[in-house]
């Protein structure tokens, strides 16, 4: 029987029932990876000799009796977490050779939680892309379409899953680098509420992994389906044990309703700022289609819905205005004097990135007086309503574009293009105000790429999206394996 594209959840009950060991489960997946990833270049940096120790030991333990949630299920972890004995590198090459001594609180986590952690997976330049490629590591392909990006910055996480690599993966999202790649590669993936994973040791090499609180970025969970999800968050959730962890616990409320017709679902499938695509417009209709034949209460316009425009500014500011902030003096002398060189009348998302990138920290404290403006409109929104379906991209995944200079980059929605960066602002709408939001497949247009849809929530109800997920997988479906040519091998489940 071939394991390679069952959930972690069909995993563990395999392993508890003695029909498969991790062993084996490891086995497999390293042999896939060693046939496969020629091709994708998802694992950039495999530990197969660990992972075949850990998987022996995971046995061991199953007969003594232990059962931990994710005790020898084989997983993968973004490069960007540290893991003691491999390099950490950002896809920095100055620290292409950088080794840190311990385990983010996450590796350690997924370590303590049984998993069989296989290799990391690949990333962008400083994690800051929208694609997955960089001089140490090369580029990694999109299964689906070997030509096009699995997305970033968790694009090799994605990729991984599609792939077979693995049955579950951890990532981080800033600028939906958690959702935007598996909106690409037709997985799922979960943006928690921020703060709610402690992020220590998720940190950029050879700085120090301290439990420092991050404006807008937060880690979580990748999977092939959204049960696992819930699975992998369980394992993740909970403060820093140096810090909020001495006295906090985590508990989190139930989901809010059990039965798709009991949810009250704000539908949007257009920005004021971008254009929708034809293809992603299908996926979010399909979506709401679903949710209306279950009886669920769906609506596309309200007035709690707080400003679009200004939120995306908002979100740009602060951002961007935290991407510089160690950059070089001389870098950033050069920027202060592009941004005093602007039109006061110019307020394109050029132009408040610019502008954000020489932030004052008054500017700042303003910016994030109006977020919290923001976030008590979304409580009041969330008041009526249970979650938000809308896009995470304009696009499907697009063709490797590796100009180094992004701001030359375009992406094209439906023959029309539009600056490269201006597709984040779906993804922004729930960064910027902390929210959680789930991804999750939406079907695939005729072109074969997958398309996804974000399910926002409430802050700190994340079971609230995670349950509509797995509803709605039920009713519309959800990952399919990519073949050669693009087509899409059904995934058999048990039952």
């Amino acid at each position: 029987m071939e394991w390679s594209f069952r959930s972690a959840e069909e995993l563990a009950a395999a392993l508890r029932a003695g029909d498969v060991t991790s062993a084996e489960l490891t086995d497999e997946a390293i042999a896939r990876i060693e046939r496969d990833d020629k091709v994708i270049n998802a694992i950039c940096v495999p530990d197969f000799d660990r992972a075949r120790e850990a998987a022996r030991g995971a046995d061991q333990a199953r007969a003594r009796g232990e059962d931990r949630p994710l005790l020898g299920i084989p997983v993968t972890v973004k490069e960007s977490y540290n893991i003691a004995g491999l390099p950490t590198t950002w896809g920095m090459p100055q620290h292409a050779n950088y080794l840190p001594a311990e385990d983010a609180v996450q590796v350690s986590r997924l370590k303590a939680a049984g998993a069989v952690v296989l290799g990391k997976t690949n990333v962008p330049l400083g994690l800051q892309d929208i694609q997955s490629f960089n001089e140490i590591y090369g580029t990694t392909n999109n299964p689906w379409d070997h030509d096009r990006t699995p997305g970033g910055s968790s694009g090799g996480s994605a990729a991984a899953l599609a792939s077979g690599f693995g049955a579950l993966s951890i990532g981080s999202d800033l600028a939906g680098s958690l959702r935007t790649p598996a909106h690409f590669c037709g997985v799922y993936a979960h943006k928690p509420t921020l703060g709610l994973a402690a992020t220590r040791g998720m940190v950029a090499p050879a700085a120090p992994a301290l439990p420092t609180d991050l404006d807008l970025a937060v880690v979580g969970p990748m999977a092939r389906t959204a049960r696992d999800l819930t699975l992998l968050l369980d394992v993740m959730a909970g403060p820093d044990p140096l810090t909020l962890g001495v006295a906090h616990n985590v508990a989190l409320p139930p989901a809010r309703h059990e039965r798709l017709a009991d949810f009250r679902v704000l539908v949007l499938d257009e920005h004021p700022l971008l254009a929708t695509g034809s293809a992603v417009r299908a996926g979010v209709h399909r979506v709401a289609d679903a949710l209306v034949g279950a009886g669920a209460r769906v609506e596309r316009h309200t007035a709690l819905l707080p400003d679009l425009t200004e939120a995306t500014t908002l979100y740009t500011q602060l951002l961007f205005s935290g991407s510089v902030a160690r950059f070089p003096v001389e870098a950033y002398e050069q920027l202060r004097t592009r941004a005093a060189g602007l039109s006061a009348h110019d307020q394109s998302l050029d132009a408040a990135r610019l502008r954000a990138m020489v932030f004052s920290h008054r500017d700042w404290m303003e910016a994030n007086n109006r977020r919290e403006l923001h976030r008590h409109g979304w409580r009041q929104l969330f008041a009526e309503f249970d979650a938000v379906v809308c896009p995470i991209t304009p696009t499907p995944a697009f063709p490797h574009d590796h100009n180094p200079n992004p701001l030359e980059r375009r992406i094209d929605i439906d023959g029309v293009e539009y600056p490269y960066f201006d597709q984040l602002v779906l993804a922004g709408l729930a960064t910027m105000p902390g929210l959680p939001a789930t991804a999750i497949p939406a079907g695939r247009p005729p072109a074969g790429l997958p398309v996804g849809v974000q399910l926002i929530g409430p802050m700190f109800e994340d079971r609230t999206p995670l349950r509509l997920a797995e509803l709605l997988e039920q009713k519309i479906g959800g990952f399919q394996a990519p073949t050669p040519g693009g087509r899409a091998r059904p995934v058999s489940r048990p039952g």
